[in-house]
């Protein structure tokens, strides 16, 4: 069974909800819906335009706004904050199967962070669970008084702050609200009573959903991408799974094509093919991605679906970064087309473009500059500025 890459990249844009034109209220239970298709949403702080997860959402639903987020986080609590492969918002009734991530989180953390903070943050558990527990939600700045704090990342944690993250990787403490972008915890019965104090899976049943979901959120995958979505599963358990579910009949070999032409064995549902036909054509509509957009997570994975190479360069020293500090990528239809570096000016109000790169082979002409001053139109009203500002020498020649 093969599947051709334009029906590759149909199904898969299909699965991350941008085959469709950008459409809806972008707020409650349809927002709600939204991220429950795509298994969760990447939390992000830098902001040089809105923060990432807020251009995720606003990407597939132009009226969303952050407080619409806010909502389903912290008054609804249909949402959770904790880990997939990074800092994520995630879907209230997948918090059953993390506690497969809580408990494997306890074993791995409890052997790596004695190493970092030998036994310190161990011995301030109970009082940071005492602390939450009598005076109610806290924030790392709460906890700890009188150890020593510096203004350094995370290796410069008081033995506190470590305590405090321990009990929230671990499934005790549950993040409950944020002021500006800092967390607030509190004891997770109290946060998600229902979720935190319900039946627990057994792990088995687990990791069959966990495995099932990503596939299904993919269309396509490799048992190593399987493991990656929700990073919980081990690559071990997520081939065994594939290799079980392959004999039972639920699973497929199919051959995926890549932008090069090349072809790679993965797997999928026996329909695979019918359901990639029966997926939307994306739209011509021009749309500005985050970097750390669902569909762009895996790199090296949208670099053989779109011949799409792209690596966040933040940590790279200005003088050896290829584009720019933080580039956002161009999706037109089913192609990604260029990368804009853009920021907003909050002095001026302007949504500030400094530079665009097209894609080689693509030619920058009227249309698709129109689409494009359409698009970052929209962007500027959604980050609350008034315009857009063009560096004089904006257009740049592909790399």
């Amino acid at each position: 069974m093969q599947l051709p890459n334009r029906a590759a990249r149909r199904l898969f844009l299909h699965r991350h909800a941008l085959a469709e034109a950008p459409s809806g209220p972008g707020k409650g239970d349809d927002l709600l819906n939204l991220i429950t298709r795509l298994g969760f949403v990447q939390v992000d702080s830098v902001r040089t335009v809105e923060r990432a997860h807020h251009m995720i959402l606003f990407a597939r639903r132009p009226p969303y706004r952050p407080k619409h987020l806010d909502r389903l986080l912290h008054k609804d609590r249909s949402l959770f904050e904790h880990w997939t492969h990074d800092a994520s918002v995630i879907p209230t009734e997948f918090y059953p199967h993390w506690r497969v991530r809580f408990r494997r989180d306890a074993d791995a953390l409890l052997h790596r962070w004695r190493k970092w903070r030998r036994d310190d943050f161990e011995a301030c558990l109970n009082g940071v669970r005492r602390h939450i527990s009598e005076r109610g939600p806290a924030s790392s700045v709460d906890v700890g008084e009188g150890e020593a704090r510096n203004s350094g990342g995370w290796w410069d944690w008081h033995p506190s702050k470590t305590a405090l993250e321990f009990l929230w990787l671990t499934g005790e403490l549950a993040v409950c609200h944020r002021e500006g972008f800092r967390k607030y915890y509190d004891l997770a019965h109290r946060v998600h009573p229902d979720a935190a104090t319900g039946p627990i899976p057994h792990e088995a049943n687990s990791l069959d959903w966990l495995n099932n979901a990503a596939l299904d959120r993919l269309g396509f995958a490799t048992s190593g991408e399987i493991s990656a979505f929700w990073a919980t599963v081990t690559r071990a358990e997520a081939k065994d799974w594939v290799e079980a579910e392959r004999k039972a009949g639920r699973l497929a070999p199919v051959s995926v094509q890549g932008a090069d032409g090349r072809w790679r064995a993965c797997f999928a549902r026996p329909n695979v093919l019918e359901q990639a036909q029966a997926a939307p054509e994306p739209p011509p509509r021009l749309r500005v991605l985050s970097p750390f957009d669902p569909a762009l997570r895996d790199r090296n994975r949208a670099e053989r679906l779109f011949g799409f190479r792209y690596r966040i360069e933040i940590f790279t020293p200005a003088p050896k970064r290829e584009y720019g500090y933080y580039v956002f990528p161009l999706l037109e239809g089913d192609r990604l087309v260029g990368r804009i570096d853009m920021s907003g000016d909050r002095d001026t109000g302007a949504l500030r473009v400094d530079a665009l790169w097209p894609e080689r082979g693509v030619q920058w002409g009227k249309g698709r500059q129109g689409r494009l001053e359409a698009e970052l139109d929209r962007v500027a009203r959604f980050a609350g500025l008034t315009g857009v500002a063009w560096r004089e020498d904006w257009l740049r020649a592909p790399k």
